[in-house]
């Protein structure tokens, strides 16, 4: 359960990193993060919808602390 947890972790942490390089315009960033993004979630679309209660319950942990982790990252950095 717990690399159910990271790959969501990472996948909406990258989520919120992408939104802050959108509204700053930085056209790279945006472009790598989106793929990604996009890479991420075709790998873990599949494992979530055959998943147990507990495991939705994990990823959607993850997802939640990777949004936070990802702008707190960015506030870090000052971006």
């Amino acid at each position: 359960m717990m690399k159910m947890f990271i790959q969501s972790f990472f996948q909406v942490g990258l989520v919120a990193v992408s939104t802050i390089l959108i509204t700053k315009g930085y056209l790279v960033g945006v472009f790598i993060v989106s793929f990604l993004i996009s890479l991420l979630w075709a790998y873990n679309v599949s494992r979530v919808a055959i998943s147990t209660m507990n495991q939705k319950i994990t990823y959607s942990l993850g997802a939640g602390c990777g949004s936070v982790t990802g702008i707190l990252i960015l506030k870090l950095f000052n971006l």
